[in-house]
């Protein structure tokens, strides 16, 4: 990105659609009357191969992540740069952005830009 907002300019995390679910939700509690798009369906009942789904649901979660980062209100909050700069779980998120982590937000992104995209770091 060339967002002035994000500290890390590259990064690439996997996550999970349970944690985009946390991230919904923390991001409701934080943007007051700001709305927060939706997350694409958790259908049980998809018809076609598995691999069509993630796809589905893959290019879901990116018009979501899209739509997220135009908002600047939603930009703001701090889960969300850790959510997509860093591959903290979500209570190391949570405990980065109450100052009980072993670092800062911005410090977490880039000890992990440092780490050179490693998963599961």
């Amino acid at each position: 990105t060339n967002s002035k907002a994000f500290t890390a300019k590259t990064s690439c995390v996997r996550r999970r659609y349970r944690e985009f679910v946390w991230l919904r939700r923390q991001l409701q509690k934080n943007a007051g009357l700001v709305p927060v798009p939706e997350l694409p369906g958790k259908s049980a009942f998809f018809v076609g191969s598995s691999d069509e789904f993630i796809e589905r649901r893959r290019q879901g979660l990116q018009q979501f992540l899209e739509r997220v980062v135009q908002s600047a209100v939603l930009l703001s909050d701090s889960r969300l740069h850790l959510f997509l700069q860093s591959q903290l779980p979500v209570a190391a998120i949570e405990a980065c952005v109450q100052g009980r982590g072993p670092h800062s937000v911005t410090e977490a992104i880039l000890h992990y830009a440092m780490a050179g995209c490693a998963w599961g770091q």
